[in-house]
């Protein structure tokens, strides 16, 4: 069994996989500014470091075998972050460091996959033994995005996107997996079971909320949103996922988004 520290342990990935790592038994820790919550026994050995300053990385290393980098922010920084978590693990001698991406970070010219994307590279340039898994877009988020955009009466829906949903716990399993192995540099592209288009997921998200909301057609103009609508954003041959977005809603929505 390995010693495995995962970044952004309390996340909405890193939970799942954490207790997954712990049920495998591996020596796990978790890495956080966040307590851990997960309900698997032994809990994992938790530090709290901040990777916006580095703070405690080369305690939290010691020994460690791999590392699954999973802490992430679209609000900036994650360039700088895994720069630091890099050099920590160099100089710790850790042998593998597996970062999970998103699907098309070479294909959509936003930001946020375009910060992606560098540190993809900067990891896959360190010298370090590496392996990246590229998912799409979690159920989680597309059911927060849609919530946050029904808290008002009309809800904008970007015309001509196209989405593919996957499940965290499964990510979070294919990353168990991948940490358990050797480096493997880029595998397979990871994808849900079924390519929807945006506003079939939004009629689905609020009937199963019991919400009723105005739809409004938005088309957005630029090269970012020129690519979603292409799909670069998918994987439609690598659709690998089992659980699908409504089997997802019938679980966590219920009544949740009444009011």
């Amino acid at each position: 069994m390995a010693t495995i520290l995962v970044t952004g342990g309390t996340g909405t990935l890193g939970r799942p996989l954490v207790d997954l790592l712990l049920g495998d038994g591996h020596d796990v820790r978790s890495l956080s500014r966040r307590p851990h919550t997960g309900t698997v026994r032994p809990r994992p050995r938790s530090y709290a470091v901040d990777l916006r300053d580095g703070t405690g990385l080369p305690e939290a290393l010691a020994g460690v075998d791999a590392i699954v980098h999973c802490a992430s922010s679209p609000a900036g920084g994650d360039e700088e972050a895994a720069g630091r978590l890099v050099e920590a693990a160099e100089a710790a001698g850790v042998a593998h460091l597996l970062y999970i991406s998103i699907v098309g970070v070479d294909q959509v010219p936003i930001r946020y996959y375009r910060t992606k994307l560098a540190v993809e590279r900067l990891i896959e340039g360190s010298g370090i033994g590496w392996t990246v898994l590229r998912t799409t877009q979690f159920h989680d988020l597309v059911l927060a995005v849609i919530k946050a955009g029904a808290r008002s009466p009309v809800l904008p829906v970007p015309t001509g996107v196209r989405v593919q949903p996957v499940e965290v716990r499964e990510v979070a399993a294919r990353l168990a997996e991948l940490a358990a192995g050797e480096p493997a540099g880029r595998v397979t592209d990871m994808g849900g079971p079924e390519v929807l288009d945006a506003r079939d997921l939004v009629r689905a998200t609020l009937k199963a909320g019991g919400r009723r909301r105005v739809l409004m057609p938005l088309w957005l103009p630029g090269a970012g949103l020129a690519a979603l609508r292409r799909g670069g954003h998918l994987t439609p041959e690598h659709a690998d996922g089992r659980r699908t977005y409504a089997e997802f809603l019938a679980e966590r929505v219920g009544g949740g988004m009444r009011g």
